[in-house]
């Protein structure tokens, strides 16, 4: 697995099977109220770990029902108990839109698991709901965690201590397709904001009527336009997006901020290279060819293989501007507070299993999602690949936003810009309002805080 890309023919097959991880956060595409469980028996072994308990424990894994990680994590489990004779894990699953409502009822009655997959973006919630329990230093420590981990890990930092720790992450790139860059007589694709407008008229197509035949840049704020704002074009004008202590919303703060929400907002209204909506969304836009450019994640390469075999396109760095900066996000693994003894034991042992480098390479090659840890992401396997270097190039300029609510305040920026588009509301005024309502979500959020 160690073995340079020239030899990686196994990386490309692997990138064929990728499955399609979901937009933001995430998504089920699992049916029915039940939870599933794959309960798997401690493997045989001769020798058992020294960090095994001298008597049997079960510890129970959640995640959502996702199929490549629910695959991949039965195999893990197996390899873990070969490790760790006398640990026996569970996996048990529930469809998406149920996970959270899960945890809610099951963690707080002592009913959850021992060790929990969940979106960072909803950290904040749950700690302040005490769902969770610091991840013991003993383990991980936070000097070392900050020194192996890209620096979007901090997002998971709450209080002072380090509540999860992720096995693999997300950044955002420029997709483009190559047969309509050919076509606009178009060589390389853009590398700056400037670049980008210019490539993006030339792409637009337009029927007799005005109507769209092709996007130049596709033009979906609800889908990854939003995280491309907050901490992409954000920092790259020179805006900061929260204060250290994340209680305040620094986007007003200069005028690169209203600069970055220009520059989004101009691709629809002044530029006119993409509409909301268009081929019912982005990422089919993109695929039928119907959209030159489009800014998504790694986590698109599985269903584009499977679902466009014959589109012709490449990955390119986000365009950049006074500054680089590029959008992460990531799924981690977390402990519960209730979470104690033998069991606690058990599970740190299976969560330092699950960031080991052997099993980050696997997350890379069986679900597409990059590594988490540098000295991981950084070897030429990846990083020469041709469709995952440019998103594992840009992890070192990468930022992942503090999230109190990711819901609300995706609405958030996805109502700001309807409301210029659909309302005739000025820009500077729809940007205005925007930071006001963000940073209520933060005031209230910090008001409860602190009354604890």
């Amino acid at each position: 697995m160690n073995q340079p890309l020239r030899h990686g023919t196994k990386l490309a097959s692997a990138l064929a099977a990728l499955l399609v991880v979901l937009t933001a956060c995430g998504g089920g595409n699992g049916k029915g109220d039940q939870a599933s469980s794959s309960p798997s028996s401690a493997a045989a072994s001769p020798q058992a770990s020294p960090a095994a308990s001298a008597e049997q424990v079960t510890i129970e894994y959640w995640q959502y029902e996702f199929p490549a990680k629910v695959e991949l994590i039965d195999e893990l489990i197996q390899e873990f108990q070969t490790l760790h004779p006398n640990v026996i894990v569970k996996q048990t699953n529930f469809p998406y839109d149920q996970y959270s409502q899960k945890v809610a009822t099951l963690v707080p009655a002592g009913k959850g698991p021992d060790v929990i997959n969940l979106y960072y973006g909803w950290l904040p919630q749950y700690v302040a709901s005490g769902y969770l329990q610091p991840l013991p230093e003993d383990a991980f420590p936070p000097a070392q965690i900050e020194s192996d981990y890209y620096p979007l890990v901090s997002a998971a930092k709450l209080d002072g201590a380090y509540y999860a720790i992720p096995t693999a992450v997300r950044t955002l790139a420029l997709f483009y397709n190559k047969d309509l860059f050919a076509k606009a007589q178009i060589a390389e694709p853009p590398a700056t904001w400037e670049e980008l407008v210019d490539a993006a008229k030339k792409l637009t197509e337009k029927d007799a009527k005005g109507q769209f035949v092709v996007e130049g840049f596709a033009w979906e704020p609800g889908a990854q336009l939003h995280h491309w704002f907050r901490d992409g074009l954000l920092p790259q004008a020179g805006a900061q997006d929260l204060s250290d202590d994340r209680r305040k919303v620094l986007w007003d703060e200069s005028p690169a901020g209203l600069e970055a929400f220009q520059y989004l907002l101009d691709f629809a209204i002044t530029h006119e290279t993409g509409i909301n909506g268009f081929y019912n969304d982005d990422i089919n836009a993109f695929k039928t060819g119907h959209a030159a450019l489009n800014i998504d994640g790694s986590f698109r390469l599985g269903a584009l293989k499977n679902d466009a075999p014959d589109l012709v396109y490449g990955i390119a760095p986000l365009p950049s501007y006074k500054e680089k900066s590029a959008p992460a996000s990531f799924w981690a693994n977390a402990i519960p507070k209730n979470v104690q003894g033998a069991k606690l034991e058990a599970a740190k042992e299976f969560l330092k299993f699950l960031t080991s480098k052997e099993v980050q390479e696997k997350w890379v090659e069986r679900v597409g999602e990059l590594p988490a840890q540098k000295a991981v992401g950084s070897q030429d396997k990846y990083v020469n690949d041709e469709k995952l270097g440019p998103f594992i190039r840009q992890l070192d300029n990468s930022k992942a936003h503090f999230f109190i609510d990711e819901n609300q305040e995706r609405t958030l920026i996805v109502n700001a810009t309807n409301e210029v588009l659909l309302n005739n509301v000025p820009v500077e005024q729809a940007f205005k309002e925007l930071v006001a309502k963000t940073q209520k979500i933060y005031d209230d959020y910090w008001a409860k805080q602190d009354k604890k």
